[in-house]
């Protein structure tokens, strides 16, 4: 791939994303995400335990699982990965001729704003294993000039994939349907904490929607930052 076409897809999908973008300014200043909490998403379950003597209740909330897949550097991402951070997670395939294009213009609106903050990051798995190997993410993710230790473009075996899809409350399914690609997906954006909770659910094709999430993450790290302590 020559440096030409990877300036060249670059530039359109972040002209793509200043054109969603126009017109539309938003601010949220440090007060403003000190004094603001997210919601924990998902279904909850109250367990009850016996603790000097006296019964509590416990509510369990709802958590991504364990998982494991490979990116774009052929390097293994877990759950240690983004242990103690706060990360963004979409659905895609590289090939997906409709809503993929405009779902990447704006994650890389979130790259940009988070790449060099290492308490952030983003995870994109490919509901197409079978096309999307990691040579196939590794050409894909350097033409949009990105960097694996911020954004992981992930692989991996399909039921993996698409069972995780799940337990991030996104729908997934393969359809024969050759105009979308042979593949039907939601175009949502999920913000997740450092214990795997979700925390908010985004239109990754609205610029609207993402300038929540923009919003939204400063807001969960001073939530994490105080947690810390």
């Amino acid at each position: 791939m020559s440096n030409r076409n990877k300036f060249t897809l670059k530039k359109a999908i972040i002209s793509t994303a200043m054109a969603f973008s126009a017109g539309f300014l938003y601010s949220c200043s440090e007060s403003d995400a000190k004094e603001k909490t997210l919601p924990i998403l998902g279904e909850r379950e109250a367990v009850e335990r016996e603790v000097n003597g006296q019964l509590v209740v416990d509510t369990l909330y709802h958590q991504i699982p364990d998982f494991a897949f490979v990116n774009q550097d052929s390097q293994q991402v877990t759950q240690e990965t983004v242990k103690g951070k706060i990360y963004v997670t979409d659905f895609f395939f590289t090939s997906c001729p409709s809503i993929c294009p405009k779902m990447k213009s704006q994650m890389l609106r979130v790259y940009e704003e988070y790449k060099n903050n290492p308490d952030v990051m983003l995870l994109s798995h490919s509901i197409d294993p079978q096309h999307d190997t990691v040579a196939v993410l590794k050409d894909y993710a350097d033409r949009l000039g990105v960097q694996s230790n911020t954004w992981h473009f992930l692989t991996g075996e399909k039921d993996s994939i698409y069972d995780i899809a799940s337990k991030y409350l996104v729908a997934v399914q393969e359809d024969g349907d050759a105009a979308g690609g042979g593949f039907t997906h939601g175009g949502h954006f999920i913000l997740v904490d450092e214990q795997r909770r979700i925390r908010g659910v985004y239109d990754g094709t609205k610029e609207a929607s993402v300038d929540e999430l923009l919003q939204d993450i400063p807001v969960l790290l001073n939530e994490q930052k105080h947690a810390q302590k």
